[in-house]
């Protein structure tokens, strides 16, 4: 009789490590399997001049680079996108919606605006490493505002609003 417990009970415990093992092995399988997904994306206003916060690339100071604030957002999907607004020396415009990945240090141009204040959609919707010299601005965005090493990531707009406000993560920590 106490072999045949302990045989029930060794095959109880065999069932039961199978099957958590089973539950384990499923759960990293789905897990593994379900790819990263971009939330579906809706155009922001155009930018206004009121709501524009300016941030510094590379020691040159001739062409100014500005963020409408109105715009910043953080999807579920993890993506921070914002309203890029360069002005040159000689006054020229460029006005772009993009989007950053922080965890995988991407950028991506999802409308350019036009003089009239429309959008008009990107041709090129793909997802593009940041890479380049300090005087980038998508390496700037990335390394010392939204995404620096040793750093926590913005959560939300306001936190990337902050960040820019006061100059980069490292005006924020100290």
């Amino acid at each position: 009789m106490r072999v045949m417990k302990a045989v029930k009970w060794f095959f109880a415990l065999a069932l039961a490590s199978q099957s958590a093992h089973s539950l384990a092995e499923s759960f990293d399988n789905e897990y593994e399997e379900k790819p990263w997904a971009e939330i579906e994306v809706q155009l922001p206003a155009f930018p206004e001049q009121i709501n524009l916060i300016p941030f510094q690339v590379g020691a040159m100071a001739d062409t100014k680079y500005l963020i409408d604030g109105n715009s910043l957002s953080v999807g579920s999907d993890g993506v921070l996108r914002y309203t890029l607004v360069v002005i040159s020396s000689a006054g020229a415009q460029n006005i772009s919606y993009e989007g950053l990945r922080c965890a995988t240090a991407e950028r991506r141009f999802y409308a350019y605006g036009r003089s009239d204040k429309t959008w008009s959609k990107a041709r090129s919707n793909q997802w593009v490493k940041i890479q380049g010299s300090t005087n980038n601005h998508h390496v700037e965005l990335y390394s010392n505002y939204f995404c620096p090493v040793g750093a926590a990531y913005v959560r939300n707009a306001d936190d990337a609003r902050r960040v820019l406000r006061r100059g980069g993560q490292s005006a924020v920590i100290n």
